[in-house]
């Protein structure tokens, strides 16, 4: 009898367990059936204008943009501060100073001068008297962590105001923030 327990156990659970599923493929087509399907409405065709590109009336995809020369629209007034239109312009007068970022100096004797990398990736070198940026910066300084640039900003008037700016070595500043 003991041995029969097993085996009689045994039977039950394969009679408990049949393969009747009719009850669930019923609901499932029953919940098929009922469900509609939601499809998006087609998207509205935007019209396409056509229009031929003619160079002579717009700018050339294929070249940069040159900068805006700002002394040549102004009126230049007589007497008063403005820069001189004869000077030989130097390299990095044709970056904005946001695009110029001081890398170092290097320093002799007699000079010392900054190292400024640019905005196509050159290493420039530059000293006390050349110019950079777009505002006739002239370097009236050059030290370890910035250089000084006396600009010349156009008032509008046709007259011309100096500013003194710096532009600093973000190396500098992140040497003196750790400490």
């Amino acid at each position: 009898m003991i041995r029969l327990a097993p085996t009689l156990l045994t039977l039950l659970f394969i009679a408990g367990c049949n393969d009747d599923t009719a009850e669930q493929k019923e609901f499932i087509d029953r919940v098929q059936a009922s469900a509609t399907p939601y499809i998006e409405p087609i998207p509205e065709m935007m019209n396409f204008e056509h229009f031929q590109y003619q160079a002579s009336d717009l700018r050339s995809p294929f070249v940069a943009p040159q900068p805006e020369v700002i002394e040549n629209r102004l009126v230049q007034i007589k007497n008063c501060l403005h820069p001189d239109p004869e000077r030989l312009r130097d390299p990095l007068e044709k970056y904005p100073l946001d695009n110029l970022i001081m890398k170092g100096i290097i320093a002799t004797e007699v000079t010392t001068w900054a190292l400024i990398k640019a905005a196509d990736q050159g290493l420039y070198r530059i000293r006390e008297g050349q110019y950079m940026g777009l505002y006739h910066g002239e370097v009236v300084g050059v030290h370890s962590d910035r250089i000084e640039l006396m600009e010349l900003i156009p008032d509008g008037t046709g007259c011309w105001k100096e500013r003194l700016t710096t532009v600093e070595m973000p190396e500098a500043e992140e040497m003196g923030a750790s400490e």
